[in-house]
């Protein structure tokens, strides 16, 4: 067995997972980012400018909060709540597009592309490439386009340009397709900037050691204010970045209890969820092997989820690594679940979570009143809600009181 924090091996392995299953033409490039992000990244004064922008731009780092009202009002365990929504730009999506366009620098691109569902990785990329002087184009499907327009207008006014995506169910798994296609086109003057820990080694690696700031600063944090760790981690699962980043400091803490959320969406029908990890099996997409929602070809089958950031059939490969050895819990949340939490959070605490976050903050209300005083949960509140509000009121707002 692998250990935790020799992974992945040489090839991108966690496990049976990742790996890079790319045509030729793609091959001979993507070992050469493989070897020059190991070079760069140990770089001293790489790390140095990463670190500066993370404190002086990003605003790191984010602080814990301890969530006293919620934590009352569902009674049992102390929730806290690691605000990676307070960093600039709204979201976690920042660590690594900071990482990664600081990296095409380096290996001397001009331009960066990327897809995104929700338009928080976009708005992340596009602030990154304005800041460092780079083209950037996203890739983004038209159903979550209409869904996230204040996303699409923060990306246009940071100057990248939006490409919408037509094909197939017009979401984020499509929007990758599109993106890859593009990257085929011209591998060499741009850099495909994937938007979570997934795709071809060596990206699920390299997002992960970007975001593992998030946990090595809740460690930190956690012990300052406790004086003993975390009982339980919350994280929402799409692809699985955030989650990652947080659990990545904790791993080879046995008392420390690990759960990903993914979405149930409507329920466990075909195309009506995303639960990757509940409902998929192991299978190849995007040039990685991870748990995968497939037909009897292995075709990926379309998923849905009311968090765009979440609607995608893959996972990280780390993280089936994790559900394998049984390291991590991969559980549920529905809509209708982080809608209610959704409203719970903003009502309870004044603070508005992504959709995306409302996931993990559902299954902490859900475990929270079971457990004792004296444990404590410590959710990754990836995202703030701002561009979801106006999807969320027009849905959902007449069941709350709320008009459009």
């Amino acid at each position: 067995m692998q250990q935790l924090g020799q992974m992945p091996d040489r090839q991108g392995y966690f496990g049976a997972y990742g790996g890079a299953f790319l045509p030729p033409q793609l091959t001979g490039i993507m070992k050469d980012i493989a070897d020059k992000y190991e070079q760069i990244r140990k770089q001293r004064d790489f790390r140095e400018e990463l670190y500066d922008l993370y404190t002086h731009y990003v605003g790191r780092p984010s602080p814990i909060f301890y969530a006293r009202r919620l934590s009352a009002s569902l009674g049992g365990a102390q929730i806290y709540l690691k605000r990676e929504d307070l960093n600039h730009t709204g979201a976690h999506k920042i660590n690594h597009c900071l990482g990664e366009a600081l990296l095409a620098k380096r290996l001397g691109k001009k331009k960066v592309i990327a897809e995104t569902g929700a338009g928080q990785h976009g708005v992340a990329l596009a602030t990154a490439a304005a800041l460092l002087g780079l083209e950037c184009d996203i890739y983004m499907g038209d159903v979550d386009i209409e869904k996230e327009h204040p996303n699409v207008i923060r990306m246009k006014i940071l100057g990248a340009r939006v490409i919408p995506v037509s094909t197939g169910t017009k979401t984020l798994k499509d929007a990758v397709d599109a993106c890859f296609n593009a990257y085929l086109q011209d591998p060499e003057t741009q850099l495909y900037c994937i938007g979570s820990v997934v795709g071809p080694h060596p990206f699920p690696s390299m997002v992960r050691d970007f975001q593992s700031i998030v946990g090595h600063e809740a460690r930190e944090q956690f012990l300052s204010m406790n004086g003993k760790l975390p009982d339980n981690l919350i994280a929402c699962v799409g692809g699985g970045s955030n989650a990652i980043g947080l659990f990545s400091a904790f791993l080879d803490d046995a008392e420390v209890a690990m759960y990903g959320v993914e979405p149930s969406g409507l329920s466990f029908k075909p195309g009506e969820h995303a639960a990757t990890m509940t409902m998929g099996k192991p299978g190849i997409i995007h040039g990685f092997r991870c748990y995968l929602i497939q037909d009897e070809k292995g075709e990926p089958l379309p998923v849905y989820s009311v968090a765009s950031g979440l609607d995608y059939p893959g996972v990280g490969p780390q993280h089936s690594y994790l559900k394998d050895i049984e390291r991590v819990h991969y559980v549920t949340a529905s809509d209708k679940d982080a809608i209610e939490a959704f409203f719970m959070l903003s009502q309870v605490e004044g603070i508005i979570p992504a959709l995306e976050s409302a996931h993990a903050v559902a299954y902490a209300a859900r475990i929270a009143p079971k457990l004792p005083a004296e444990e404590s949960i410590l959710i990754n509140l990836s995202g703030r809600g701002d561009k979801d509000i106006d999807f969320v009121v027009k849905k959902y707002g007449k069941d709350y009181g709320i008009k459009a």
